[in-house]
């Protein structure tokens, strides 16, 4: 099969396209053909070694977490899915080595759940990370109707995600952007404010007593902000920054989770979800892929189309 590997550590032109065994199924796994794949921060960041002090990395690396597509053979204690169901899945195991930019992904059924049906490929491909990055983190900060909810990087893959998910609750939301993406995050349901200095102002003249829970999807100053905007430091999330913890706050990691990610499914299917997809890619232009969602300026999801 065709996959995208990496041999070493580095920048765009250790990307290879080449050909790699087929995946061996095991007792509890199904054999995907993948149909999409998104591309997200951490697979650039593991390309680079940023993340070789976290994470168990082994190379020859097949990159991905994300897939969408369609279930080709079962495992011999599998009774999930059969062969012909369409799923998604966030596919990362304890050690990073067998990605979903591939043909062919063996995928623990824990990992997976079934593609909804209001999303197409590219959109459903885009969805598994992000969607559960965002879908955890307001779990763990728990917006209530009515409360208000700051998002920092709003029109991003997560950001748009997170925005419509609180939005479905009942949230207020206030969405950091740049102006180009003002006009498009008020289609979500997000009141928009400029990022950079002064932030802090914009939003409380927008919510003069400040906002009930923050989610950093950016780093920088996005923490120190917000806990000058939110009462409970316990309600300040950041998916980017560890140092979000000493002032009381969550770090988000997410987690494979086939509950969570039939949840979403089901989100999107009522129409109370999608996934903006800004950019797709053919699977042998990943390198291109990733640059492109390494200048952290693109509304929505960057995607692989495999196939």
């Amino acid at each position: 099969m065709k996959a995208i590997v990496i041999r070493e550590y580095g920048g765009p032109e250790v990307v290879e396209y080449t050909e790699v065994p087929d995946p061996k199924v095991g007792p509890d796994s199904v054999l995907v053909r993948v149909r999409a794949a998104g591309v997200n921060p951490v697979d650039w960041q593991v390309r680079e070694g940023r993340l070789d002090g976290m994470l168990d990395v082994r190379f020859p690396l097949v990159m991905g977490w994300d897939l969408a597509g369609e279930v080709q053979a079962v495992g011999g204690a599998v009774t999930e899915f059969a062969p012909g169901d369409e799923v998604i899945g966030l596919v990362r195991r304890d050690s990073v080595e067998h990605g979903t930019y591939a043909e062919l992904v063996a995928a623990p059924v824990r990992t997976l759940a079934r593609k909804p049906a209001a999303l197409d490929w590219a959109q459903a491909g885009g969805l598994p990370l992000a969607g559960l990055t965002a879908y955890q983190a307001l779990r763990a900060l728990d917006p209530a109707e009515g409360e208000t909810l700051l998002v920092h990087a709003a029109a991003g893959g997560v950001g748009s995600l997170a925005v419509q998910l609180a939005v479905a609750r009942g949230a207020r939301v206030i969405g950091t952007a740049g102006e180009r993406n003002h006009a498009w995050l008020r289609t979500l349901g997000a009141e928009p404010v400029a990022h950079g200095p002064g932030l802090a102002d914009r939003v409380r003249a927008l919510a003069p007593d400040g906002v009930h829970a923050a989610l950093d999807l950016v780093g920088g100053d996005a923490v120190e902000t917000s806990v000058q905007l939110v009462a409970d430091p316990a309600r300040i999330a950041s998916v980017v920054d560890f140092a979000v913890t000493a002032r009381g706050g969550r770090y988000i990691w997410a987690r494979p989770d086939a509950a969570d990610l039939a949840a979403l499914a089901g989100l999107a299917d009522r129409g109370l979800l999608t996934v903006p997809v800004a950019s797709t890619f053919p699977l042998a232009q990943a390198a291109s892929a990733q640059a492109l969602n390494a200048e952290g300026r693109t509304r929505g999801k960057i995607v692989l189309l495999v196939g």
